[in-house]
């Protein structure tokens, strides 16, 4: 593969151009963090503080901004992410608030995708929580420089140092406090800059909009002190122009901001504020925190692209560039399209045609030219709408009917796919029938639009049955998927029993050989085809490969047998991998080598190979005795300590494996691994068993044998 070529902005020559100003200004954030850690409250307040709204919504209440759904509303939590803009000071801060919930670990995945920079919440009593983990994971597999901000620390057991120790035990992050509480629990009543060196107040009377600082009191500096000096030291070994500015004597306030701003772009350290959302105390200071050490467009790594020639291109933030956008989400209201879309380099405008590359289904690219009807900015369901969307932006396209997530849209002059996001297989499945043809009808454009928007959900129809088969990620999943038809399509079809997706692989080599001759109509078809089957190691996926049975020499081999006779048996061979002879599930993790196929001058014909390979394959999987895969969940439960063993007994009795058990501020924490047919109404057993005061977090692990 050719190198990468180095595509440095042209606007670069003038660093203070405007163009590369405003880009400096623009930091795209996610919000992410465990469920219940208080994402959408912060969010409401930042957007408060900010004055992009003029009244407080609570989560509650169903009344925040960000939670827009119903389902959300009902529920207190975050289903589907949501972006919005505001500004903070000469900053334009564009939000994008991720489910808790790993039900819905596409939205945090495909928003880490284009987001420059990530906040993540974690709650002062429960600390490191398992989602909390898994979104992290997810951050630093991009490369997402973060800041922290420690939630909740009036409640009762808020423990702000041992959140720190979690986060640097658990994820390997070096977290430094740029604030620190003034009391904890009931007695929280302030924030302490340890930089600046003065007390934050926030006033009750305007909730919080008024903040007041004052130099530290002499018992305040005594409880600073400790903190502010573990922050100038991990500060010193992260920058080495700071540790010389810290030898020779004391920094000033501008050296630490500006080493702060330099180790948190390098991923080197964590910086984290501390405070309460819901009472409106420590959220300016973490917006402060937000422009000054979180990257702008300019700040972070080009993305790569590859190019149609098979070599890769940098593309860099230039604003006089081609179009080069990613599609991150795809929403379809009304029967319109809206894509929403990371613009990298160039700029798209309003009118415009823009070409949309894509990846099918068979993995082969595609290309569409689309007219870009209008531009949005995005308030969660609100839009202001614009006439262009320039380089560093995210913004809402409508008119790009054949965009998907992780297509790109590029100008002229461009020819490259940016990588595309990856969706997680699903792993739970449920059968919907209609109650009559109309609603058969409904049911389908409902599931079409909604396999649309969300990449983690597919749905196929049973033709002997009628039955239309919905997988997802989970019970909430459907759930939410089935409440959303009812309220939005005013139908109810008839479901059945959620059960575990499954996949089907070969313990053994086998080969097989089959003649297919039978006459369709007044047509004979014939085909004759030998292979190979053998298994590969688990996740290595499907390869399937043409034996060395034919001559070396290409006329001779095409002599002997025509491409379109090989090509129809390799087309049987995949299609036959999609259903399994144990299961009827897809094959995965094979190895296929078509290892002869006979042709008889008159008789052999197109359809007969197809149909004699994926006969032959039949065969060889019988033979190869085949292995039924499920999905095996990676399982964290909470608990305290006195119904520890209870927890473990139900764990193992739903054919859980413990891997470890752990002191959580008080708690226990068991992770473990079980096959997801087996806790189907786990959770209900395990909250009646623990009184309910066990927390329980399931995450796709792999597909195995149980």
């Amino acid at each position: 593969m050719p190198p990468a070529a180095d595509t440095r902005p042209a606007s670069s020559k003038n660093p203070d151009s405007p163009a590369l100003r405003a880009i400096r200004r623009i930091r795209n954030l996610g919000i992410i963090a465990h469920i219940d850690a208080g994402k959408t409250t912060l969010t409401e307040r930042m957007l408060f503080y900010s004055r992009k709204i003029h009244r407080m919504g609570e989560v509650h209440d169903g009344s925040a901004t960000m939670d827009y759904l119903p389902e959300e509303q009902e529920r207190g939590i975050t289903i589907a992410s949501a972006c919005t803009t505001c500004t903070w000071g000469d900053a334009t801060l564009n939000i994008i608030d991720t489910p808790g919930h790993v039900d819905f670990t596409i939205e945090v995945e495909r928003s880490l995708r284009v987001l420059d920079g990530a906040v993540g919440v974690f709650c002062a009593v429960g600390g490191v929580e398992p989602q909390s983990e898994t979104v992290w994971r997810q951050s630093e597999q991009f490369g997402v420089p973060k800041i922290a901000f420690v939630n909740k620390l009036d409640r009762l057991g808020a423990d702000f140092a041992a959140v720190l120790e979690a986060m640097r035990g658990r994820l390997k992050a070096n977290a430094v406090a740029v604030t620190a509480p003034l009391g904890q629990g009931e007695a929280f009543s302030g924030v302490l800059d340890l930089i600046s060196g003065e007390t934050v107040n926030f006033s009750p009377d305007d909730q919080g909009s008024t903040v007041t600082r004052a130099p530290w009191s002499p018992e305040e500096a005594a409880v600073a002190a400790p903190w502010r000096e573990q922050l100038l030291e991990r500060l010193a070994e992260a920058d080495d122009a700071f540790l010389e500015l810290w030898i020779e004597g004391a920094p000033e306030e501008a050296d630490i901001r500006a080493a702060l701003r330099r180790a948190t772009l390098a991923r080197a350290i964590v910086p984290v504020f501390c405070g309460s959302a819901l009472r409106n105390m420590g959220v300016q200071p973490l917006l402060d925190g937000v422009r000054d050490y979180l990257p702008s467009p300019l700040d972070v790594p080009p993305p790569l692209a590859e190019t149609a020639d098979g070599g890769e291109l940098l593309i860099g933030p230039d604003p006089e560039a081609p179009l080069a956008a990613l599609v991150f989400k795809v929403l379809v209201e009304n029967g319109r399209k809206l894509a929403f879309a990371r613009v990298y380099a160039g700029t798209v405008r309003e009118g415009e045609t823009v070409r949309v590359l894509g990846t099918g289904s068979d993995g082969a690219g595609s290309e569409q030219a689309e007219r870009v009807g209008r531009i949005f900015r995005l308030h969660a369901d609100r839009r202001e709408q614009l006439e262009s969307v320039g380089t560093g932006d995210i913004a809402a396209l409508v008119g790009l009917r054949s965009a998907h997530t992780g297509d790109t849209c590029c100008g002229r002059g461009l020819d490259a796919r940016l990588e595309a996001i990856a969706a997680q297989p699903p792993v739970i499945t449920l059968a919907l029938e209609p109650r009559n043809a109309d609603e058969g009808k409904t049911l389908d454009e409902a599931l079409a639009r909604f396999a649309e928007e969300d990449p983690t959900l597919t749905f196929s129809l049973d033709e002997d049955s009628g039955l239309r088969m919905v997988s997802g990620m989970g019970e909430l999943h459907l759930d939410v998927l089935q409440e959303r038809i009812r309220r939005e399509y005013g139908i109810s079809p008839r479901a059945g029993q959620p059960q575990a997706v499954l996949r089907e692989t070969v313990s053994r080599e086998a080969s097989a050989h089959a003649i297919f001759d039978r006459e369709f109509g007044k047509e004979r078809q014939q085909g004759d085809v030998a292979l190979r089957v053998s298994p590969r190691p688990r996740d290595a996926g499907n390869l399937v490969l043409v034996g060395d049975f034919l001559p070396k020499d290409e006329r001779e081999a095409r002599k002997l047998l025509p491409p379109a006779l090989l090509e129809a048996a390799l087309e049987g061979v995949r299609d036959g991998l999609q259903s399994g002879v144990a299961t009827g599930w897809p094959v995965v993790d094979v190895e296929v080598v078509i290892t002869g196929v006979e042709r008889t001058e008159g008789l052999t014909t197109v359809p007969g190979c197809r149909m004699a390979a994926a006969q032959a394959l039949r065969e060889a999987l019988t033979e190869a005795r085949p292995l039924t895969l499920e999905p095996i969940m990676r399982t964290e439960i909470t608990v305290p300590e006195e119904f520890l063993g209870a927890a473990i007994g139900l764990f193992t009795t739903a054919s859980g494996k413990v891997e470890d058990v752990e002191d959580q501020s008080g708690r226990k924490l068991l992770r473990g691994t079980a096959p997801l047919r087996r806790l189907f109404g786990f959770s209900t057993s395990l909250r009646s068993a623990t009184q309910g005061r066990a927390g329980l977090t399931l995450s796709f692990d792999r597909f195995d044998a149980p």
